[in-house]
């Protein structure tokens, strides 16, 4: 099964399959937001981490912190240990081989949180769930590609779950969603005693649709109850197809040549 090697930021790099999932414009927007929504964390989870794109991206731009990755498809995580051992990562970034829903209480919850040195909590959480229900999208064939696309272990509520069972005090949340259906994040955020923050809308090319939105949120028991859900916009193309400012400021950020020698969406 052919990997390419890929850079990732302007000091690490991935090992991705060929034909297989490999790492796209929602994972940098979400690792981007992650960064932005709390610089100074010190405890950071990556939930259903693939093959470590945002796990690493946000360890590279935040290197103070303690990290930790949970992925449960067996060749997304094999990629994830070969990826954080080729940055040199292994003694600052954790892998857990698991189910995130597994991870809401008892020992599964304390053991990942101990893996970040915050027993009460962690301080930053992200997230790239799949976008589709089961049973409106044929899986693909490829075991990877099925679990990256299809919600076969779970969308972006039961993300959300466990998120709410892992964030501490003052902590941040950062997850995408389709940007056709905000009513799933915003209801799985109240169930799991999160508040939307932020909502950042991904748009392709000026003009077109949202494809996805990045959410940040923080606990609902942290903010006052009048906390109103700010909204922006990411537009990778201007009217023309030509790559935005934004599209290159999002490269510079990770110290990547904001000229891009091809497309990663």
């Amino acid at each position: 099964d052919p990997l390419t090697d890929d850079a990732l930021t302007g000091g690490y790099r991935v090992w991705q399959r060929k034909r297989g999932h490999r790492y796209s414009i929602d994972d940098v927007l979400t690792a981007h937001e992650a960064c932005l929504a709390l610089p100074g964390a010190s405890h950071y989870i990556d939930l259903g981490c693939g093959l470590g794109s945002v796990l690493l991206m946000v360890a590279y731009k935040l290197p103070a912190t303690r990290a930790l990755g949970v992925e449960a498809q067996e060749v997304s995580y094999a990629l994830a240990e070969r990826n954080v051992a080729r940055n040199g990562q292994a003694q600052r970034i954790a892998l857990r081989h698991g189910d995130l829903r597994g991870l809401r209480a008892g020992s599964a919850r304390d053991e990942v949180l101990a893996a970040v040195g915050a027993p009460g909590g962690a301080d930053l959480l992200s997230g790239t769930p799949p976008y589709m229900p089961v049973g409106t999208s044929t899986p693909s064939p490829d075991a990877q590609r099925a679990h990256a696309r299809v919600e076969l272990r779970g969308g972006i509520e039961d993300y959300l779950a466990t998120m709410g069972a892992l964030l501490g005090v003052g902590g941040r949340a950062v997850v995408c969603g389709d940007a056709r259906t905000p009513e799933r994040a915003a209801a799985g955020a109240a169930a799991a005693g999160l508040t939307p923050l932020r909502r950042l809308d991904a748009i392709p090319r000026e003009g077109a649709q949202a494809l996805f939105s990045v959410w940040t949120l923080g606990r609902t028991l942290d903010l006052p109850p009048e906390t109103v859900c700010a909204t922006d916009r990411f537009v990778a193309r201007d009217a023309d197809g030509q790559r935005t400012s934004a599209y290159r400021a999002l490269r510079s950020f990770f110290d990547l040549d904001p000229r891009p020698p091809h497309d990663i969406t």
